[in-house]
This record gives structure tokens, sequence and C-alpha cells, in this order.
């Protein structure tokens, strides 16, 4: 196998192990042999046009349009022409594809059913990366820049997934691209490899010019390089661990009093989990509580808001205490009752941040668990998570009254400072809003429950989870216009409300109570994941609302009218995990492309549904497909590929015998005439090879460069035919090369491109294949005419 071959079958590799780091992020990973599939033909399809050879861009447009046409014919051959020649239709058809595989995205958790959107994306971006690789490395002899398009797919790939695998994702992508350095780097490594090999002690095979063996030293060389990679970030003080340390899961260094919390946004994945298709659960839990509907699992607390989002603060954290300190603001005076609660979280959900009822008062739990004490939660340490985890919460039931709430003293002015800020960016029409909605309210709490009100019933605003999240100083703005939204909107929306009317605000992240279970266990599922506003009341500290519509429960605190005020009283949603969603769409919903995907047409018929899975063709015919596309696409650049290839045998090397230079001399001065007579030049075979130069010479208007070439090639084509012992000359080939640039730099776009694409001389096929033919007629001839004679030669 040539040194190129085996460099292209490394990228292809190479790239290959990267993309396992894809692997987690759906079920099933059936869609890697599919794009190993199509990564051979790209690859197969680079080599042999790096064989004819192309010209590099060319080359690289070659493998382009086969990759896309691959594509077509995998994933829009319905709207292609002849299945696989893409159009129009075919870009819409991907465009619809990406954008399905962008909604499942939003719409799944990891591992992600396989969709066609979700495979065109997985499996176009591995050949992106795979044509990217094949260039750098192969076509342009450049392996190293070639590592971060391989970079590129492992850091989203393990960004996505992570888990405790992520080790093997990295090291077999590690490997790939020391392979592809060694594979591209042999003759290089055995003249520096010395370094890390030393010389050898004895004479052996080894040891030709002091150098140690490619292979032995590129292993050397890889497992130093990874050996650094793996330990030089340990002793690195700006960073917090190695990198197969947990310390990147968003906790502080150190497993002491110390460290802080990473402002890592919980809220990636809420829409995720509100769209799920099938309700995975998340955790099961007990609890002697004698109602459920307001214990909240809350995760985390977002209290930094910077006008763009709501995230953790950046808190310092220390060693979880046997007993929490009492709620920063709880007085005396408020009923409240402890509970316990015993929680199992599922094999499969691995949580950083550990959820439990607010306020905890104790937490009995196994593993590396850390207490930040502003927000009262529980965040792992060094790669610790909920996955399978139990332990048992005792948390704190708060009931104040309406009354108490009214009455509440204004905040002191830290806790006014910290969390009633908002920034400048905030749009106006925000507080506005604010002061509009609570006009007329006597005190903070009214204007809460009238915030409350606004949002859950008043308000007239639609609870909605396929609308985005949103970003940026007009979110809230937006939102506040369009009135439609899930938790996340009106949790943001009423805190930075509540904020611009000076009372602390901040946003909880976690789940609803769940739905009950018959063995009186609670189950709480992807579903149930919630967002929610806690507002600072001095004298009862931290208090939940609840603002989303027909989600969760509204606190009992808020329903009694507090006297001398109007506030109304808000009713009460039921529970969200308890009402089953529905399987069908209502009449007054479209069918959207989304459900159609889904099958969730109320029109649709079961033909229509079973046909709609009938959508994979056998891999004999989808290759066969393939070349046969390839084959209608190369007709037409056959002359082209052909002169490219004939161009390269006669100005590659050559022997050193006289016949050898004989023939090498005449292929060369034949390149040259073939060449001028692409670009219009007619040879003239009655004419002398000196005449014949200065015709071209005349004809293509050369600069003296190219005059001096074309007689020095002429001179020497005179020595072969008259010389009794013909000399090599050297330089032939450059100077052969030098004429086509002249002829090519004096001609006109037109006809450089006529030269190009259709070559006069491609021709000589034509002639070449007339003259075997009629040799081969004329043999075909004499061979009859012998068997017509033999057996008159008999009866003589």
């Amino acid at each position: 196998m040539s040194g190129r071959a085996r460099l292209s079958l490394c990228a292809a590799a190479a790239t290959l192990m990267a993309a396992c780091a894809l692997l987690p992020l759906v079920d099933p990973a059936t869609w890697i042999f599919q794009a190993a599939f199509l990564l051979a033909v790209q690859t197969g399809v680079g080599a042999l046009t790096r064989r004819v050879p192309l010209a590099r861009p060319l080359t690289v447009a070659v493998q382009a349009l086969v990759t896309l046409m691959m594509l077509t014919l995998a994933f829009a051959r319905q709207q292609a022409l002849a299945g696989i020649v893409p159009g129009p239709q075919v870009f819409h058809q991907f465009g619809v594809l990406l954008q399905e595989g962008a909604d499942d995205v939003g719409r799944y958790s990891i591992p992600a059913p396989l969709h066609d959107g979700i495979r065109l994306m997985l499996i176009g971006g591995v050949l992106v990366i795979g044509l990217a690789v094949d260039a750098l490395a192969v076509t342009y002899r450049s392996a190293a820049p070639a590592g971060l398009p391989l970079l590129a797919l492992y850091s989203v790939a393990a960004g996505l997934s992570g888990g405790s695998a992520a080790w093997l994702w990295f090291l077999l992508a590690a490997a790939g691209y020391l392979m592809l350095l060694l594979a591209e780097g042999r003759d290089r490594l055995s003249q520096w490899g010395r370094v890390f090999g030393g010389a050898p002690r004895t004479p052996g095979p080894d040891s030709a010019g002091g150098a140690v063996a490619p292979v032995r030293t590129g292993r050397r060389i890889g497992a130093v390089a990874l050996g650094i990679a793996l330990v030089v970030p340990l002793g690195l003080p700006s960073l917090d661990g190695g990198l197969l340390d947990g310390a990147g899961t968003g906790v502080g260094s150190g497993s002491g009093g110390g460290g802080t919390i990473s402002a890592v946004n919980p809220l990636v994945s809420l829409r995720d989990s509100l769209n799920v298709d099938e309700d995975r659960t998340v955790m099961t839990y007990r609890t002697n509580a004698d109602d459920t509907q307001d214990l909240y699992l809350r995760i985390v607390s977002l209290d930094d808001f910077d006008g763009t989002a709501w995230k953790p603060a950046q808190r310092r954290i220390q060693d979880v205490p046997d007993t929490f300190p009492t709620p920063i603001g709880l007085g005396s005076d408020i009923q409240r009752a402890s509970i316990q609660t015993r929680i199992s979280a599922a094999d499969w959900y691995a949580q950083d941040w550990l959820p439990m009822p607010y306020p905890a008062s104790k937490v009995d739990i196994k593993g590396s668990w850390r207490y930040e004490p502003v927000g009262r939660t529980l965040v792992g340490d060094h790669g610790q998570n909920t996955r399978g985890l139990q332990y048992e919460v005792t948390s704190l039931v708060v009931q104040p009254t309406a009354a108490q709430l009214a009455s509440a003293p204004e905040p002191s002015a830290a806790m006014k400072r910290e969390f009633t800020k908002v920034p400048e960016s905030l749009p106006a029409v925000v507080a506005n809003t604010a002061r509009k909605v609570t006009e007329g309210s006597a005190n903070h709490y009214e204007q809460a429950v009238k915030l409350q009100d606004y949002f859950a019933v008043s308000g007239n605003f639609r609870y909605d989870t396929q609308v985005q999240v949103g970003s940026g100083s007009a979110a809230i703005a937006r939102f506040l216009k369009e009135k439609e939204g899930f938790c996340v909107h009106f949790s943001f929306a009423m805190a930075a409300m509540a904020r611009t009317l000076g009372i602390p605000a901040r946003v909880a992240v976690g789940f609803t109570p769940g739905s009950p279970q018959a063995d009186g266990s609670m189950s709480v599922g992807l579903r149930d994941a919630h967002a929610w506003p806690e507002l600072y009341f001095e004298g009862v500290g931290w208090t939940r609302f609840e603002p989303t519509p027909n989600r969760g429960t509204v606190p009992e605190y808020t329903q009694t009218d507090t006297p001398g005020s109007n506030v109304p009283a808000v009713p009460k949603p039921t529970l969200s995990s308890s009402a089953a969603p529905s399987t069908a769409p209502s009449a007054s919903e479209s069918c959207t492309a989304q459900q159609r995907k889904l099958e969730a047409c109320p029109s649709q018929s079961a033909a229509a549904t079973a046909s709609s899975h009938d959508d994979s063709w056998p891999w004999f015919k989808i290759l066969g497909l393939t070349l046969a596309g390839l084959l209608v696409l190369a007709v037409p650049l056959l002359p082209m590929l052909w002169r490219m290839r004939i161009r390269a045998v006669r100005l590659g090397g050559h022997g050193r015998t006289e016949a050898d230079a004989a023939a090498y001399t005449l292929g060369a001065w034949q390149e040259v005439t073939d060449t001028a007579w692409d670009y219009g030049i007619v040879p003239d075979e009655s004419q002398t090879p000196r005449k014949a130069a200065a015709r071209i010479v005349r004809l293509g208007d050369l600069d003296p460069t190219a005059s001096d070439a074309v007689h020095r090639l002429a001179a020497a084509v005179e020595q072969v035919l008259y010389a009794p012992h013909p000399r090599p000359v050297a330089g032939l080939a450059d100077d052969a090369r030098r004429i086509a640039d002249a002829l090519r730099t004096s001609a006109s776009r037109p006809a450089h491109l006529r030269a190009l694409l259709a070559p006069r001389s491609a021709i000589r096929v034509v002639w070449a294949a007339s003259a075997r033919r009629a040799s081969l007629t004329a043999r075909l001839a004499a061979r009859r005419e012998t068997l017509l004679r033999r057996p008159s030669g008999q009866n003589s």
C-alpha cells in the first residue's frame, strides 16, 4: 500500500474514532455503521481523484459533490433527479430534516431516538469533518492542522454527552489523531526520533543512520504527548484539576472547606425535559408529610440576573453540616413542621445538584457533596452526581399566613442590594408593567400576589412549552407582549418585575411534587421539571409563588384576602403531574410538521403510518445508485481526466537507459504539441521539431522564457531522432510545464476552459481505438482466411 493510500485510511479511521464520542447521544447507535460506509466511499473517491491526478481544489470539490450525492440518496432520494442528483427540492428537504433534528434536540433528553433529522445531523456532521480531515491531511499533506476538526467533533460530542465514559472517547480520538500524525510523518520521525529513543547500542536493522524505527518512535512520542496532556493540567494553578478529573462538572477544586460554584445554568435541559415524548421517571420518594401538593423538590436557585439570563451566582461552598442553620429571615412566630423524605434517583439521572424539599435542615447522603449556604443547596464535588442515589432529607414545611406576609417589615439593606438589583439594559416596559399591575397595593405582599394573579389568571397568558427560552435584554419584554411561554418565562418575568418593585427575588429550579403511586410513594418524571420565583419577606424568609398557569399548586398563603386589601383569591390549579397528556391533538390544533413526524395527525391513516416507516433501502441498492450517479457525473469529465492522466505519465519518472531516455523525451515533446493543440495550435506532422517549435512560439505568443524552453525541448527531440547514442536531458518535464503555463496565460478565459474541459487532443483516444479496431479486424480477417484455406490445402 502506498503512503498516500495509508494516510487516507488513517484519516478516515481518525474521523470515525473521534465520531465514537457521539454514540451516547442517541439510541440506537446503528447510525455509526452508515456513517462508516459513507465515509469509506468519500475516502475512496478522494484516493481515486488524487491518483488521476486532479488539482487539489478540484479533488476536494469532487469529494464534496459525491458526499452531497450520498446524503441525497440516503435522506432525500424522493426529491432528487434519478434519486441521486440534488436539486432545489433536495436542499429544501435537508432544511426540513435539520429543523426536525433541531426540534428533537430540544424535545428529547439524552439518549435521543434516532429520527431522520438527528441521523442527518450526525452523519452529515461526520462526513463534513471527514472531508476536512482528508483534505488537510491527505490532499494538502498537512496532518497537524487536521486535528482541529477532529477536536471540534470530539468537543461537541463530549460537551453534550459527558458521563463516566468520557475518558474512553478522549483516548479514541487522541489515538486516531496520533495514528494520523504517525502515518504522515514516518520519514521525519526517523530523523528526530533519537531524541526520545537514544542512539542504538548495537548495530541492527533499526540503527541505520542512528535513527530509531519510525513506528516505535511514534509510539514513544504519542505516549509522552498523551501523558503530558493528562498530567500537566494537574500542576497548573489556573486549572481546576486534570482532564480526567471531575472538577469540570461545575464545582470548585478541593475536598475541604473552600472552593466556589461556577455559573452553571441548569435551565439548559429544562425545556428538553418538558418536551419529551416519553415521561421517564427521574426519582421516587416517600414522605411522612400530610399533604404533598406543596412539596416541590428544589435543585438550585438562580439569583444572578444580568439582563440576559438568570444563573447561580458564584459562591463559596463548604462541607455539608450535620444540621443546617435556621433559614435566613425565618422568624420564630411562623408556623412550621418538620418532615422526612426518602428519595431514590433513577440510574440514568445524573444531576450535579441534589433535588430536595426546601428548606432542608438535614441531609443523610453518601458520596462527595458540598454545601452552599445562601441557596441551601448541595452540589456534587469532583464528578459526584445523583445517578442511582438514595438519600434522606429532613426539611421544614413553613406555613405563614397572609397577614404575616402583609405585615413583613422592609428587608435589610444588604438583602435589597443583592437581590433587587436589575441591569440598566432591562427594558422599561418591565418596570412599567409591574407598577401598572400592582397599582393600589399597600405592601410588597399585595404586589407579589397581584403579579402572580396577573400571570396565572387575569393577564390572558398561555402556557406553551414549544416557545423558545429566549435570551437577551428584550426576552422578558417580548414575553410580556406575546403572552405565551412556559415556566421559565413566567418565573423569570415575575422575579424581574418583583425586583423592579424593590422586592428581593430569585428563581428556583426543580420539580413539582409528582404523581402518587399505588404503593404510597410519589413518582417524579421529566415532565415535572419546573421553575418558579422565590420572593423574600423579612420574618418569613424565601417564599414560593406560582405564576405559571396550570402548573404545580398556588400556595395557600396567597388564597385568602388580607383585611383592607382587594387582592382576589386565585383559583388553585390541579397538579400538573396528575393530568396525563392527551395522545391526540385537539381539534383546534393544526397538524404541524412535528406532529406529522410523530404520527399525531388525526387524518393520518394506518396505511400512511405504515408506509412512513418503510423508508429504508438495502445497502446494495444505495451503493448501485451511488456508482451510477458517479458514472453519470464522470462521463462529461472523461476528456479532462484522460488528459490529466496522460500528462502525469508523460512527465513522470523514467529509466536511465538510452531507450528510456528516448521514450521520455518523445513523450515530453508530444505533451507540448498536444497542449498547444488544446489551445488551438493544430500539430503539423510534416514539420521538423525545430520548425514546429518556432510555429508554437509564434502562434502561442510565448514569452522569451517559454520560447527558450520550446527550443530546448525541440533540440532534445532532434538528438533522440538523429544522434547514434541519445543522451538523457535534464529538466524536460519542467520545460513542458513552463510551456503549458505560458500557453494558459496568453489564452482567453473561454479558450482556457475549452482546453481544460474539452481538450482537442483527447481525439487521440478515438484514433487509438480506431487503430486498435482496424488492427483487430485485420487479424480476425487473416485468421478467417487461414481457416478457410486449410481444407483446400488438405484436399490437394
